[in-house]
């Protein structure tokens, strides 16, 4: 099946009043399968928005391919735009209108049933809100409107930039029970956001962009696996040991970074070798787990924001997917 979303060097030029120029897209990359969760993360000015509005035909590209459900896009964005919902930035709703109001509009403009406004009310939880009038909504019933408004086409691929602003823990919670329940159903979700852990949660898969350039792309599994540091967590019976276990570790060939409880260990292939070698010292582990990086470290590192520190959490490797397959 060919991938829902796909976009190949695409470069976009931005020129100033006064002269000059800004490059936001220096060549970028993407593609998203078919019934996907997919992530899309950078920092603020790494291009993102961008992206996501050349993709829809709200600006043009300098260069570059797309292909949107199989078709290029621009030139084929009137064949494809009717299965495609979208949100990119915050949408502006009048405020004297009730929910059902908005959707009832925004329905008969698009050819879609009536019927589908109720649906869509009960999906984004606010189907008891639906009368009151918008202007009395928090900005999260407000994001939750808008995440409506870009499902009343019942879309194949739903874009969404920042669906969980202004959400308290409840409601992102409930926004990520959408998600999946979206995908579960064969719809394909781009999802930009900056609640990295809420992404790598939700997400099947991400694509990082820095500086207008692809810098990582594949599953979140692979993505983190492929940036993972390589070391164990190593914690003893006692804690008293760990001068010596540290000693004993190095010696076998290991690389050592002692903490107040606990060693993080490189260098060494194989955990069972830890174990052996400070068991033959009478040190007895307690603790032995590999250190992986979680999305938001491996975020901060690819763009230039601050090194991997990796997160002290075992790693399930059923999940893990060979890390030659993540593209850097």
């Amino acid at each position: 099946m060919a991938p829902v979303l796909e976009i190949h060097g695409l470069h976009k030029t931005y020129r100033g009043l006064f002269g000059g120029s800004r490059t936001a897209l220096d060549g970028f990359d993407m593609v998203v399968e078919a019934g996907e969760v997919h992530g899309f993360l950078g920092p603020n000015g790494s291009g993102k928005t961008t992206t996501l509005r050349t993709l829809l035909g709200l600006i043009k590209a300098n260069g570059g391919e797309m292909r949107v459900l199989g078709r290029p896009v621009p030139d084929h964005l009137p064949a494809v735009i009717g299965e495609v919902g979208a949100i990119v930035e915050s949408p502006q709703f009048f405020g004297h209108f009730s929910a059902r109001d908005t959707l009832s509009l925004l329905a008969d403009a698009g050819n879609v049933p009536q019927t589908r406004v109720d649906e869509v009310l009960e999906l984004v939880g606010l189907r008891d809100r639906a009368k009151d009038k918008v202007k009395a909504y928090s900005l999260g019933m407000k994001q939750r409107l808008a995440v409506a408004s870009a499902l009343l086409k019942q879309p194949r691929l739903l874009i969404l930039d920042e669906p969980a602003n202004g959400l308290d823990p409840g409601g992102i919670r409930e926004m990520r029970d959408l998600m999946r329940g979206l995908a579960a159903g064969g719809m394909t979700v781009v999802l930009s956001s900056h609640i990295l852990n809420e992404v790598e949660q939700i997400c099947d898969s991400v694509t990082i962009i820095s500086r207008g350039r692809r810098v990582t792309a594949g599953s979140v599994a692979q993505v983190l696996a492929a940036h993972s540091t390589g070391q164990v967590l190593v914690r003893l019976e006692s804690p008293a040991d760990l001068a010596t276990a540290g000693a004993a570790l190095t010696e076998a060939g290991g690389r050592v970074t002692a903490h107040p409880d606990h060693l993080l260990v490189a260098g060494i292939a194989k955990p069972a070798e830890i174990t052996r070698t400070l068991a033959a010292r009478d040190l007895f582990v307690s603790e032995l787990s590999p250190v992986v990086a979680d999305l938001e470290s491996v975020f901060l590192q690819l763009t230039g924001t601050a090194p991997v520190t990796g997160q002290h959490r075992q790693v399930d490797q059923s999940v893990v997917a060979p890390v030659s397959e993540v593209t850097a």
